[in-house]
């Protein structure tokens, strides 16, 4: 009897024992179940944190791409765009992108000789965000290259600003800026030597453009100035065979018509100049460069001003931003004149600063000014 219930209570004990252990078994696989499920449901947030992160990320680079400057608002440069071309009527780069000028015209450089220096056309690149520079060099003035001036130092002239708008990633335009000589062909053989020299020196340049009759004036008629640029562009043809030549059309450049009836199409990669002073030329002549444009031709603004055709009158800032419109809507490329500080309106420095380099905002004129703003901001 007493074996019976000791027996008994041993295998109530054992039941009590085997039931503990099954219940800390349980527990125990419970809490590895637990476990499991909190480590995958951490590794199924921690990915959709990751997966989330690299859409963020995602975006972000997207966001960041769409905001990226495209090539075309990017500014052009000889170490971008290269050596330039003609396509229809636009200005392209080697690889035929689209490619717009903005930038500033010297007045006579045998008159103000001092601002063709490193520090200027840094400061013009750097703060200005002028890509071109325009040399201009008079024929027929006083100290004029065909009347009278020092051909040799004039030249040095020339190259000293070709180096400088080189060492500063610009295009340079060089400029035979006849005026008062109103007919190219008056000073043909001169113009055919200059050209030939600097072509012949600057044949593998990229950032060179050439200028071969800043303003054919008074009678001289398209036709005029149509024979002498085929004297002209063949002497420079003969050493670069692809560079833009900008050849002048009648009335003070203004005449873009008549050479879209009837332009020169022996030769590639010739524009031809249209100029204007915002408070003479309106609407006019707004309709015709973009009729000019329509029609194929390829147009350069080499020269314009804000003020009077005088150059030293009133300054109308409304009718200026309206060509601006106008030309950067059909991407034409512009040099304001003029940079010097000669007592008149249209140049950019106040007649009372005498600094060549280093310009503040209180050594501009009005000019300056607006076209401060107008290449930095615009």
């Amino acid at each position: 009897m007493k074996r019976n219930v000791i027996f008994a209570a041993g295998l109530i004990m054992l039941a009590l024992l085997s039931s503990a252990a099954g219940c800390s078994g349980q527990k125990e696989e419970k809490g590895r179940d637990s476990q499991s499920a909190v480590e995958k449901e951490g590794s199924r947030n921690g990915k959709d944190a990751q997966n989330k992160g690299e859409e963020l990320e995602k975006e972000s680079d997207k966001e960041g791409q769409e905001k990226m400057p495209s090539d075309a608002d990017a500014m052009a440069a000889p170490s971008v765009t290269g050596a330039l071309h003609v396509e229809g009527a636009r200005l392209t780069g080697s690889s035929g992108e689209p490619v717009q000028l903005r930038g500033i015209s010297t007045h006579g450089i045998a008159w103000f000789p001092d601002y063709i220096n490193d520090a200027c056309f840094a400061q013009l690149h750097d703060e200005w965000k002028a890509n071109v520079i325009r040399l201009a060099m008079y024929t027929a003035e006083y100290g004029g290259y065909c009347t009278g001036g020092d051909k040799e130092y004039l030249k040095g002239l020339i190259r000293d600003g070709v180096k400088y708008a080189e060492n500063h990633d610009m295009y340079v335009i060089i400029d035979w800026h006849i005026l008062s000589d109103s007919d190219p062909n008056i000073y043909l053989e001169e113009a055919k030597d200059f050209f030939g020299e600097m072509s012949a020196e600057y044949a593998d340049a990229d950032n060179i453009l050439y200028e071969i009759c800043n303003e054919p004036n008074g009678s001289t008629g398209w036709n005029e100035i149509k024979a002498y640029a085929r004297e002209v562009i063949p002497v420079i043809r003969a050493n670069d065979e692809d560079a833009v030549i900008i050849v002048g059309t009648p009335n003070w450049s203004q005449f873009v018509d008549q050479a879209a009836a009837d332009p020169i199409t022996e030769y590639d990669n010739i524009m031809y100049t249209l100029h204007f002073y915002a408070a003479t030329h309106k609407d006019d002549l707004r309709d015709k460069m973009a009729a000019a444009l329509d029609s194929g031709l390829p147009v350069f603004v080499t020269e314009y001003g804000i003020c009077d055709a005088s150059g030293n009158g009133a300054i109308d800032q409304e009718q200026a931003d309206r060509w601006v419109e106008l030309m950067d809507r059909y991407g034409v490329s512009y040099a304001a004149w003029n940079l010097s500080n000669k007592d008149e309106s249209s140049a950019i420095l106040k007649s009372t600063c005498g600094k060549t380099s280093g310009f503040e905002e209180g050594d501009l004129s009005a000019s300056g000014q607006w076209l401060f703003k107008m290449l930095t901001e615009h």
